[in-house]
């Protein structure tokens, strides 16, 4: 059994609308509170429900968090099934930057969960895009990990196809030029001209349809995204602001991000 971890304090917090924001120290401390709060959440939902369903984002950004998560041996995995936010078409089944691979490799291989249901954009989107909507609807969505692109992207909702009202769970997207440009900088691929034009992707409702939301956003790459999402307009021209209207997100930053 692992350690029990002390949970790291921020160094600053406010609410800004509904959002409420934690800023910490670094992305170290950032990753740990997000984990650490969300395996909270976990457990005590675990305490009052039979199951639960979680939606993971993949992504560079989620690595400490993820890892917090990994090291609590206190969660019931088994009673726990999980989504992910998106996917890219055209690439191989087994490539590295699959998402599918990276939540695999970073959490679901370690900790089992009872149920992992996969975006497997080798099918056809529309058939897809129908098969995956059905396992959302089977029952709520309780707890959702993302972050934020440094377009203000939620999921690979880029401001071109956001759409805060969006009649689909699941869509086949054309990724925009930023969006595609930030996995380059992530070190997701060497080049533009590698990262696919397309992918799957949850849509904003569905996101929002969550009851507990955990953002995660580190790193100096993200502080205009952070700004605008804190300060700007809620307007699909941003698609992170419509955070500021869930009724219980807590965005995590570090000095990095936030700007102080």
């Amino acid at each position: 059994m692992s350690e029990p971890q002390v949970q790291v304090q921020p160094v600053w917090q406010s609410r800004i609308d509904a959002l409420k924001v934690n800023v910490y120290e670094n992305r170290i401390a950032l990753g740990q509170a997000a984990g650490l709060d969300a395996a909270n959440q976990i457990k005590s939902l675990l305490a009052e429900k039979a199951a639960i369903r979680i939606i993971f984002a993949a992504a560079p950004s989620q690595n400490e968090m993820l890892e917090t998560l990994a090291q609590d041996d206190a969660i019931d995995w088994s009673r726990i099934t999980v989504f992910h936010m998106d996917e890219y078409i055209g690439l191989r089944e087994d490539a590295p930057q699959r998402f599918g691979c990276f939540l695999k490799d970073r959490l679901f291989d370690q900790v089992k969960p009872g149920t992992v249901h996969l975006i497997n954009s080798m099918n056809q989107a529309e058939d897809e895009c129908r098969r995956y909507s059905a396992l959302l609807e089977e029952a709520p969505i309780d707890i959702v990990c993302l972050g934020i692109g440094e377009n203000g992207h939620i999921a690979f909702i880029d401001p071109p196809v956001a759409d805060f009202a969006d009649p689909e769970l699941i869509k086949r997207v054309e990724l925009d030029d930023v969006c595609r440009q930030q996995q380059v900088n992530d070190g997701c691929f060497d080049h533009l001209a590698d990262v696919p034009t397309h992918a799957l992707t949850l849509t904003i409702p569905a996101l929002m349809s969550g009851t507990h939301l955990f953002c995660s956003v580190p790193g100096v790459t993200k502080h205009q995204a952070v700004k605008r999402t804190l300060n700007g307009a809620i307007s699909t021209e941003c698609p992170s602001t419509i955070l500021r209207q869930h009724p219980d997100c807590t965005m995590y930053l570090d000095r990095d991000s936030y700007g102080r």
